[in-house]
């Protein structure tokens, strides 16, 4: 998973394994500083367990744009993340988390250009989807997937509030992680 800061990746892992806690949430951006590890378990163990290595599993990475760190930290990450995605040959899908009230930014554009122009797999979620209007959700919709130059039905729209697009998320990052 990946994002600006705020646009919900924690919030979003602990949906998607249905279990609180589990990621680190804050309203405060950048509180995610380190690439955390979460393995997603088999059917009928605990949905989730964290782990400091895993050949299969979700990642939370930390967020692009403002952070409330210092610059120094931050100017770590940038570099941490690329070495990340470029040498981690079990990669198989990089959902990139987009905020679907406000759109893509700027820094999201850059980042699918990056993973476009290195060829890295990956897909955009659209967060926050009960922030946008029942009347405004179709032009929503519409409108984040030019942006990313992607169809409407590419584009997973969900929200953790109220549960909207969680259970197709969760099924597609399951057959990812079974079938790689």
């Amino acid at each position: 998973m990946v994002g600006r800061s705020n646009v919900g990746k924690s919030s979003l892992i602990n949906k998607l394994a249905s279990r609180k806690g589990l990621a680190q949430v804050s309203k405060t951006p950048g509180r995610t500083r380190v690439i955390n590890l979460f393995s997603l378990a088999k059917p009928g163990d605990e949905p989730v367990t964290p782990m400091s290595i895993v050949e299969h599993g979700v990642v939370d990475l930390p967020g692009y744009g403002y952070a409330a760190v210092s610059k120094k930290e931050k100017s770590g990450w940038p570099a941490m993340i690329e070495s990340y995605l470029m040498k981690r040959e079990s990669l198989s899908m990089l959902f990139v988390l987009v905020d679907g009230e406000i759109g893509p930014t700027k820094l999201d554009l850059q980042m699918l250009d990056w993973l476009r122009h290195h060829e890295r797999p990956h897909m955009v979620v659209a967060t926050k989807a009960d922030k946008v209007r029942p009347s405004k959700l179709p032009g929503r919709r519409r409108d984040v997937s030019r942006a990313c130059y992607l169809d409407p039905d590419d584009v997973f729209w969900v929200s953790v509030t109220s549960d909207l697009g969680v259970d197709a998320l969760r099924r597609a990052v399951r057959a990812l992680l079974i079938h790689g």
